[in-house]
């Protein structure tokens, strides 16, 4: 199983587990909470079909890379992900990053740079700052909901993440996936680190991402589900796209949060269509 160590905890390495297929420019898909790179399971081989190198890996914590106790905060998994861009050697990458991945790609791109980027996609993704406060009104979480969120992962993890499947999947209170694929993501979701999942609460609930997204110059796609009740449009993507240099909006009708996989034809449409540009 390819891993890349991005660190230790207590002597043992904490290693991200990824897959690396096809040739071509490079695609680095980056999942979100709290699924695996399992999540892109329409999009990859359509990336390769058109000629891409497809990368995937799971966040620390999540799917089958190891699951340390501490890491979770943006910066870290910032470093993780420049630890697997080192590792392979990724040079004139796109990195897509869906929902919480959108932070690890925003994040990147701030503190790093885009010496090995040429192209960001952010998929429904939680930049620019999600957490509703006095000097931020716009945003799309309060501290009522992220403690409610906390406190349902701390409770019944389980019970959870069966209702929070279900919203990821729905528009309009309609599930927009057969009950076996929303069973399945829940399925991958609960084999998650527990701490990790709870710890990554706050990391995607309360980062500011604005000071980022103004560093940030690549070509950069954003694409979001208007019916999305988990990442709401108006308060990330749109936001997002506003506060960019270079970017392009696509706007999926009906599309709940987790798009890619309710609309895996319209998201690889759009997201093929701007690798071509």
């Amino acid at each position: 199983m390819p891993v890349v160590t991005v660190g230790t905890e207590n002597g043992s390495p904490i290693e991200l587990h990824y897959e690396d297929h096809g040739s071509g420019p490079p695609v680095v898909l980056i999942h979100g909470w709290p699924l695996s790179g399992r999540s892109w399971e329409q999009q990859v081989p359509a990336l390769i079909d058109a000629g891409h190198r497809v990368i995937t890996y799971d966040r620390r914590g999540f799917g089958r890379s190891s699951q340390p106790w501490g890491g979770y905060d943006y910066d870290t998994l910032a470093a993780d992900l420049h630890a697997l861009l080192d590792h392979l050697d990724v040079r004139g990458a796109t990195l897509v990053g869906f929902s919480m991945g959108g932070g690890e790609v925003v994040r990147y791109l701030g503190t790093r740079g885009s010496g090995r980027v040429d192209k960001a996609v952010l998929a429904a993704a939680v930049p620019p700052y999600l957490h509703r406060t006095a000097e931020n009104p716009d945003g799309g979480l309060d501290d009522a909901t992220i403690a409610r969120f906390e406190d349902g992962v701390r409770t019944d993890r389980f019970a959870f993440l069966e209702g929070f499947t279900t919203d990821f999947f729905s528009a309009n209170g309609r599930l927009l996936v057969s009950e076996q694929q929303r069973a399945h993501a829940q399925t991958i979701a609960s084999f998650a680190s527990p701490k990790g999942t709870l710890d990554c609460i706050a990391a995607f609930g309360r980062t500011d991402f604005r000071g980022d997204l103004a560093e940030i110059t690549v070509p950069t796609l954003v694409i979001h589900g208007d019916s999305d009740a988990i990442v709401p449009f108006e308060v990330s993507g749109r936001r997002s796209a506003e506060a960019l240099a270079n970017s392009e909006l696509v706007v999926v009708e009906n599309g709940p949060h987790a798009v890619n996989a309710s609309h895996p034809a319209r998201f690889n449409e759009a997201l093929l269509g701007f690798l071509r540009g």
